[in-house]
């Protein structure tokens, strides 16, 4: 009897242990979790709703050119989602913005208020404002409004550069309408290209961020209660909010907000090279003893580059000082950089690093090149590559554009490593290594040269596009 109760008395001190130990975990925990509310309440009331409306083109038949762009940020261009329409037939955007200046500036995203013939600005006092658009970047997202008032409530602006992963983030904006609802989560990651290639230039920052459609062109706030990134975009599979969300860092922001208040455009560097990523068979292809840096697969005839003696084949390990871990990591750089400005390129070349100054150009407002190629039915017989090619005659480089006498096009793909490394027929092969070649002769002897078992660098334009792709030789036997 004695040791059943002493089994009892044991069992519910245990428990009491494990309840107090409950208890005071649960209380540490919600002490060390942020309070947000001083910052709600303190800069709240300087983020307001933007409402852009406009008149659907008149060739507006259903069709998916004619999805708003802020949808096509959450759903995708294919996806198919509702049109808003106004009572008139007005097509209708909803966003967020936030107030920098007490006279009236407001900054949002581009996507908002992108072809609206109308922009109103809803502030926490209920007052709506009709608003100016002064000038907006597609490239950056950015769009700065101005509207007619003072003594406005304005955002505590912060420096982007020195957030870092796992740090506390709080949103303030509209989603599906809802004014002035704050989420919060952690930064997930810094530095990520994410959209499309108009984009390239935004190193956005991840966070898990609850944001939905409405929440576009909203503040994203560190716990200091400074604006540190605009909330831009979401990726998701349905529309909502699934754990990724991105926001365009502050400092690009307030650069471009700048350069629209002075010259009325945004400018942005260029140095005229076309880039990849290193990849482990590039790496052991080009010889290089580790996977990094930013592969270079073209360079633009008289750019910046071209006369500093860039040269493709050349991987690009740093920019003005700063190493440069992936090809993404250089167009946000350069871009940045303010055209005339002077600037150290360090390159991998032939197994050394080679330092080659340059002055930064600028990038052209729009450029463009569409090509497209047919096959030739008389062709090669198939190389160790298991690649089939044949000369391109006058006429198809003149269809494709190609102005130089380099490459030859495929037109069989037989060789497995050649299918996996997506080597596909109509593509133009215009170097074989650091060799170019005119012909199928050329080619056919510069594949021979390589060892089986090692891997070959083609560079293959597709299309507008040019890239590096390395294929393994199969071993014989």
């Amino acid at each position: 009897m004695t040791i059943a109760r002493t089994g009892i008395t044991a069992r519910w001190l245990i428990a009491l242990v494990l309840l107090c130990a409950s208890a005071l975990l649960s209380s540490a925990t919600a002490a060390d979790l942020p309070d947000f509310t001083g910052l709600v309440e303190k800069y709240g009331p300087a983020v307001v709703n933007v409402q852009a409306t406009g008149n659907p083109d008149e060739s507006d038949n259903g069709d998916d050119q004619d999805v708003p762009e802020i949808f096509k940020r959450f759903f995708g261009p294919n996806a198919p989602v509702p049109r808003p329409r106004g009572g008139s037939g007005q097509r209708i955007s909803m966003g967020s913005g936030f107030i920098i200046s007490a006279d009236g500036y407001v900054l949002t995203n581009n996507h908002v208020v992108d072809g609206a013939d109308n922009v109103t600005v809803s502030l926490s006092d209920r007052r709506v404002l009709d608003a100016k658009v002064v000038g907006t970047d597609a490239q950056y997202d950015i769009a700065l409004l101005k509207v007619t008032a003072t003594n406005l409530p304005v955002v505590s602006l912060g420096d982007s550069k020195i957030v870092k992963a796992g740090q506390w983030v709080v949103a303030i904006g509209s989603p599906f309408g809802f004014d002035h609802s704050v989420t919060a989560g952690i930064v997930s990651a810094v530095g990520r290209q994410f959209g499309g290639i108009d984009q390239q230039y935004v190193p956005f920052i991840q966070t898990d961020v609850p944001i939905n459609r409405g929440n576009s062109g909203g503040p994203l706030f560190n716990l200091n209660g400074q604006v540190v990134g605009i909330n831009s975009q979401i990726f998701s599979n349905t529309g909502g909010f699934m754990g990724v969300s991105f926001a365009i860092p502050i400092d690009i922001a307030l650069n471009a907000v700048e350069q629209i208040k002075t010259t009325g455009h945004v400018s942005r560097g260029m140095i005229g090279v076309q880039i990849q990523n290193v990849d482990r068979e590039n790496a052991k292809a080009l010889g290089l003893p580790r996977i990094g840096g930013a592969l270079v697969n073209k360079v633009t005839p008289g750019s910046s580059a071209d006369k500093a003696g860039v040269q493709v084949g050349d991987v690009i390990l740093s920019f003005a000082g700063r190493d440069i871990a992936t090809s993404a990591d250089l167009p946000p750089l350069v871009g940045s950089t303010k055209p005339g400005t002077k600037a150290d390129l360090v390159v991998s070349r032939d197994g050394k690093d080679v330092t080659l100054p340059l002055t930064v150009g600028e990038l052209p407002a729009e450029k463009a090149v569409q090509a497209s190629l047919g096959n030739n039915p008389d062709a090669s017989p198939a190389n160790a590559l298991g690649v089939t090619v044949d000369d391109i005659t006058a006429d198809q480089r003149k269809q494709i554009g190609l102005d130089t006498q380099e490459g030859v096009v495929v037109t069989k793909i037989t060789g497995a490593a050649a299918r996996r490394a997506a080597l596909a027929p109509g593509d133009v092969i215009l170097m074989v290594g650091r060799k170019p070649v005119k012909s199928v002769a050329e080619f056919n002897a510069a594949v021979k040269g390589v060892k089986p078992g090692d891997s070959v660098m083609l560079l293959v334009r597709r299309e507008d596009a040019t890239s590096f792709i390395a294929v393994p030789i199969p071993k014989k036997g």
